[in-house]
């Protein structure tokens, strides 16, 4: 009722509707970076979660190491790192791989301005958030009871059968609290590709209010934009653990 009230009285004043009118144009960016990028890290995330499962010793410590490192460097830094850094490595890594192809006339050279800031700010947000996400992925994996796993093995189950049919739905209520609370933190996080250019909620603010020096409306209304997102995604998420949890 609160976010009714004071949406209706920031579309009722000229200069907050303004605002508003001029920074809700980078909802729908902040909302496909968020969605995009936390599928791919979920994926990631499990996989790194599997490996960290696995019987063999070097598959265990690869997901290690990189499940410690990423974690242990600011979301900043590694978005700059990957946008400045990775992003041209990676070019250059194309270039020299389809070289012969090149030279053939087959396919144009990809230049560093190719590789577009958003999709920079969207491997950068999946890699950092995979880490986080295998974590909940393995614990919840872990507490499922080792005595189903090993009936559905005397059932003649396969390991991805087990994995599908016993140890992901039992997973998935342990899972999901941490999960839910880190796909809000995405959604928060996302603003921070705006130091890279892209026009998000956050990017739209800065370029309104260094336009206009109407700081505190601006910074009103985006600190406004997150908070129903991310409290919408709250209580939707507070409803799908009461509903798993009747079952």
């Amino acid at each position: 009722m609160i976010a009714v009230v004071l949406g209706i009285a920031i579309l009722v004043s000229p200069i907050y509707g303004q605002v508003f009118t001029t920074v809700s144009q980078g909802i729908w960016i902040t909302v496909w970076v968020s969605l995009l990028a936390f599928f791919l890290a979920s994926a990631f995330g499990l996989l790194l979660a599997v490996m960290s499962l696995s019987e063999h010793v070097a598959v265990r410590q690869i997901a290690r190491f990189y499940v410690e490192i990423v974690r242990g460097i600011p979301l900043l830094v590694l978005l700059f790192y990957i946008a400045f850094v990775g992003a041209p490595a990676a070019v250059w890594l194309w270039n020299f791989m389809t070289q012969p192809l090149q030279s053939a006339g087959l396919l144009d050279p990809l230049q560093v301005r190719d590789f577009s800031l958003l999709w920079r700010a969207i491997i950068a947000l999946m890699l950092a958030y995979a880490a986080f996400l295998a974590e909940i992925f393995r614990a919840g994996i872990q507490a499922v009871d080792k005595g189903q796993i090993e009936a559905a093995k005397a059932l003649g189950l396969r390991r991805f059968q087990r994995f599908r049919l016993i140890v992901m739905p039992q997973a998935i209520r342990t899972i999901l609290p941490p999960y839910g609370n880190d796909f809000i933190s995405m959604v928060k996080d996302s603003s921070l590709v705006s130091v890279l250019g892209v026009v998000d909620v956050t990017q739209m603010g800065k370029v309104y209010a260094s336009g206009s020096f109407r700081f505190f409306e601006t910074y009103s209304v985006v600190a406004y934009i997150y908070l129903v997102l991310t409290i919408s995604l709250s209580l939707g998420l507070r409803w799908l653990e009461r509903r798993l949890n009747r079952r």
